[in-house]
């Protein structure tokens, strides 16, 4: 009797211990997220978080002409500007309808969160956390041979992609799970720093007017840019809620 007692204390014990180890991982993952914001409003923060701002828009137009090609649009060309703006350039043969301009549209704002949640979701396991380092390196680099069109592109994606390779088949497993969260973390609260824009009808790019994201959305679907910028905000909220939570789920 007493060797099963001790036996069952013994099983009890790993079970206490992942729940604290699961509150110290979304501790660490919030930190990030608080630290990031908090350099992106220092002076030279926007500096130190450059190449991960590049990648949040390369997210973006990534959801965008993904999303074209899946309504059989022509995905022509990706350029990302110094500044970190950017633009998927897509053509349609016939008239696009509605929903697929509002989808289309949609896509490059939910891209980033969809990725960061992604990523969140694949540090759960050790395979799932190098498959996700794999693929995210073979997507930055084979899209920059097939899309990107621009030098900040050519300079920072592959770069990037080298990264994500070198740690998935070179990198400790703790090194590799702190690199998938963090990217995670990153695409998850990109759309900090976009926050203005899904609320905005538009701005200049290139000293050229353009219509925001939402403001296509309202074009499509005729409700406000507003509404549509408070829908995606309230998707990505719940979206990064139940990425956390399924991610740390026993």
């Amino acid at each position: 009797m007493g060797w099963k007692d001790n036996t069952r204390a013994w099983r009890n014990r790993p079970a206490s211990h992942s729940r604290q180890a699961d509150n110290r991982e979304i501790t660490l993952l919030v930190l990030i997220g608080v630290i990031s914001i908090l350099l992106w409003h220092s002076p030279y923060g926007g500096y130190v978080l450059y190449p991960f701002s590049i990648l949040a828009t390369w997210f973006h137009e990534m959801g965008h002409g993904l999303a074209a090609m899946a309504f059989g649009n022509d995905f022509e060309r990706l350029v990302i500007f110094p500044n970190g703006s950017g633009y998927a350039l897509h053509v349609s043969e016939g008239q696009p309808s509605r929903l697929s301009r509002a989808v289309i549209a949609g896509a490059g704002l939910l891209g980033p969160t969809v990725a960061g949640c992604a990523l969140i979701l694949a540090s759960r396991t050790h395979r799932a956390t190098k498959a996700a380092l794999i693929l995210l390196g073979i997507a930055l680099i084979g899209s920059t041979l097939i899309w990107v069109r621009s030098t900040t592109g050519w300079a920072i994606l592959p770069a990037l992609g080298a990264a994500c390779l070198a740690i998935a088949y070179y990198g400790r497993e703790a090194h590799r799970r702190f690199a998938v969260q963090f990217l995670g973390v990153q695409g998850c609260i990109s759309i900090y720093s976009d926050f203005g824009y899904l609320f905005s009808q538009g701005g200049y790019l290139e000293g050229q007017m353009q219509i925001s994201d939402t403001g296509h959305i309202e074009q499509a679907l005729l409700l406000p840019y507003w509404f549509w910028g408070g829908l995606i905000t309230a998707i990505i909220l719940a979206m990064v809620f139940y990425s956390l939570k399924i991610a740390h789920r026993r």
